[in-house]
């Protein structure tokens, strides 16, 4: 099953990753001042899973690479490089249909 984990990043802040089934890392979120923060930015992630909400990019080295954006345009999180587009067009399918059902796994 799918899970949101939070956790606390290392400048003492937090931050939440969403994992597929697999346990594979999809996204990885921006980091949060507040534990309130982090799990609002999960609950914009589970409804943010319109094709709009996700900006298609490649990285300097021209790996293809994806980031979640919230309904009022904020970046919500980053994925991992791919090694294709295909393959970050599947992430995408992936954090778009797990988002909404993945459980959450407070780790702080």
């Amino acid at each position: 099953m799918a899970k949101y984990t939070v956790k606390k990043a290392t400048n003492v802040q937090f931050r939440w990753t969403l994992k597929a089934g697999n346990g594979e890392i999809l996204i990885t979120s921006e980091t949060y001042v507040s534990k309130q923060s982090c799990l609002a930015g999960i609950a914009s992630s589970r409804i943010s899973v319109a094709d709009s909400n996700f900006k298609r990019l490649n990285s300097v080295r021209n790996e293809p690479y994806f980031n979640q954006i919230a309904n009022n345009y904020q970046v919500l999180g980053a994925s991992e490089m791919y090694s294709s587009s295909f393959a970050r067009d599947m992430g995408i399918e992936s954090v778009k249909k797990n988002a909404p059902i993945a459980i959450i796994e407070d780790l702080t």
